[in-house]
């Protein structure tokens, strides 16, 4: 029973991880219907960049924000590239977002090389209900569960949190009342690089991260993004709580080396009873 709840809360842990990433990709998603591939590195950035400022001596705390906010800078840029353009599909923006992907790729080498990176967390092993793991997953949770109430609040009670929502809702309506869709566009981006980086700089302590560790991250992001249609945070959330504990239970009880295949079993299946449910597209919608 103890290694159940050690399993449970580890998932818990990486999994929040997860949904962070997929809360980025929802928080862009619904504001310029793009999907934003590049998302995964966001985190990688950030993780790199505070490994860095913490062996020049800095101190926790300001080294993590300093990588969080190069995943808002990431994101800002990487959302000038994408949607800055007017005019610019939806799905030019998709491929625009994958090809910086790939240039962050040859950029985090350049500078940090391709040798796995951490650095400490949160020190010391908690005890719950007889399970003895490390710290710093309750540290993550710490971290994750008011980052969602934030945001909740934000998007609900904030003018620019209601603009954002408003253009998610109806693009056209919310141009129409004098929202600048595009601005609102890139501060979309701009939050999801944080939430990004954030999500790196929480899960690298427990988690080494390398220049291609935004694979991991994109796909689990995504199978937990689109529980919720790419449109529901609060749903995003739970998909990558689910998705951290099963896969940490499918690696602590069968192998670690099946854990991708369950984010994109979730995925495919979610996407296949969506589909379903949608129906065929008429063919004067066509």
């Amino acid at each position: 029973m103890s290694d159940l709840i050690g399993y449970l809360i580890t998932g818990l842990g990486i999994g929040a991880g997860f949904a962070l990433v997929a809360s980025g990709l929802v928080a862009i998603y619904r504001v310029t219907r793009v999907v934003n591939f590049a998302q995964g590195g966001f985190a990688v950035l950030a993780a790199l960049l505070t490994s860095t400022l913490l062996a020049a001596g800095l101190p926790h705390g300001v080294a993590e924000l300093g990588g969080v906010a190069l995943g808002a800078l990431a994101g800002l840029i990487v959302g000038v590239v994408a949607i800055g353009r007017p005019g610019t599909s939806p799905g030019t923006s998709l491929i625009v977002t994958l090809g910086l992907g790939v240039l962050a790729y040859a950029v985090e080498v350049l500078i940090w090389g391709d040798q796995p990176r951490s650095f400490p967390g949160l020190t010391g092993v908690a005890e719950v209900a007889g399970a003895r793991l490390p710290a710093h997953y309750l540290l993550i949770l710490a971290v994750t569960a008011p980052v969602f109430a934030l945001m909740a609040w934000f998007f609900a009670r904030t003018d620019l949190g209601r603009a954002l929502t408003a253009c998610a809702s109806n693009r056209y309506a919310a141009q129409v009342v004098g929202i600048d869709v595009r601005r609102m566009g890139l501060l979309a981006f701009t939050i999801g690089g944080a939430l990004g980086g954030l999500a790196g700089v929480l899960t690298t302590p427990v988690q080494q991260v390398t220049f291609d560790s935004d694979v991991t991250l994109i796909v689990n992001g995504f199978a937990a993004a689109v529980l919720g249609g790419l449109t529901r945070p609060m749903i995003a959330l739970a998909g990558g709580l689910l998705l951290g504990v099963t896969q940490t239970l499918v690696a602590g009880y069968g192998g670690g080396a099946y854990q991708m295949e369950v984010a994109l079993v979730l995925m495919l299946t979610v996407m296949i009873v969506q589909a379903a449910r949608t129906g065929p597209v008429p063919e004067t919608a066509r």
